[in-house]
């Protein structure tokens, strides 16, 4: 008796899906007809998509941050952002969103017809893109988790990656304030995760990209909110990397390189001392971090100036106690 119920809820589910997906697809095919130009539809599909997710996503953060009773769950309390960094942070991903992501975002239908992922009707199953969805994340982490190293050596930190250190306690929207040049090298792993597996599989749908997309924007803010919640879900997936993972990042300026889980940070060792402590000691993942840590590269220069002024002091002294003129 069980198992028909069971049986029958399965099959009142599937019928469901399927009926919602054609509907979606009669959708999707009547804006490609309605646009009369594919190059145009992808493009326009795209940058709402990524518009909407982005601003979408960080926006109730900014709301949380005016909310003093919310204080509680944001994990470096004592540096709220201003209306200040707001407003400047939103000029500069605007200028991004502008002028370095939407040109390969319209481009992208070209990227679409040369790797052959299909963006008209039908749709791929649900288990397709569940399982590419999954993959894509891995494959992205991956990339993060290196480039994120690259971008912390000397020269690429100082003239690149370090913009995006400029708010050392991160709030939703620095997500993507970044140098341009970070923006398109992180813009890599995103899009070419989906397509390395196009060139295997063969068989991704641009639906599948539109939906990777906006998990991973949703991953890169919520990572960047600088808010820990009881329902965070590393909580519930310790493999997870979260806000907490990477506002350690932040406040350290090191460490905790990948994107969205923590396997490469722990096998390689690099993760902030901050991060192990609260694992290994099964410390409170709420605790606050209040110590100010200055950017080490801030730090090297300060030390190059007082070598490099050094000299001129000690000639100095040497001539007052001499009396020489």
């Amino acid at each position: 008796m069980a198992s028909n119920i069971t049986s029958g809820a399965l099959e009142h589910m599937s019928s469901f899906l399927i009926e919602q997906r054609s509907w979606l697809e009669t959708k999707w095919e009547n804006y490609y007809n309605w646009m009369d130009n594919d190059i145009l539809a992808t493009g326009f599909l795209l940058l709402t998509v990524h518009e909407l997710a982005y601003f979408g996503r960080s926006f109730p953060f900014m709301i949380l941050d005016m909310i003093p009773a919310m204080r509680k769950y944001k994990i470096q309390d004592n540096r709220p952002p201003t209306y200040k960094q707001y407003l400047e942070c939103l000029r500069s991903v605007m200028l991004a969103h502008v002028f370095v992501e939407a040109v390969p975002i319209f481009g992208f239908h070209f990227v679409c017809d040369f790797f052959n992922i299909s963006y008209r009707a039908p749709f791929p199953s649900l288990w397709t893109m569940f399982y590419q969805l999954a993959i894509f994340f891995l494959l992205e982490d991956t990339w993060h988790y290196w480039g994120h190293r690259l971008l912390h050596t000397r020269y690429l930190y100082k003239n690149v990656h370090k913009q995006h250190h400029k708010y050392a306690a991160p709030f939703g929207l620095t997500a993507e304030y970044a140098h341009p040049v970070e923006v398109a090298f992180t813009g890599v792993g995103t899009v070419g995760s989906p397509l390395l597996v196009a060139s295997i599989v063969g068989e991704v749908h641009l639906l599948t990209v539109m939906i990777w997309i906006t998990l991973r924007l949703f991953q890169a803010i919520d990572s960047h909110s600088g808010y820990e919640f009881p329902f965070s879900l590393h909580h519930f997936f310790p493999l997870w990397a979260g806000s907490d993972h990477h506002d350690d990042h932040h406040h350290y300026f090191v460490g905790n390189f990948s994107s969205s889980f923590r396997h490469w940070d722990y096998f390689l060792g690099t993760e902030t001392p901050a991060t192990t402590r609260r694992r290994d000691f099964k410390l409170n993942p709420f605790e606050k971090r209040h110590e100010i840590v200055e950017d080490p590269d801030d730090l090297a220069d300060k030390k190059s100036a007082e070598k490099a002024t050094a000299p001129a002091a000690d000639s100095t002294t040497y001539a007052q106690t001499t009396g020489s003129n």
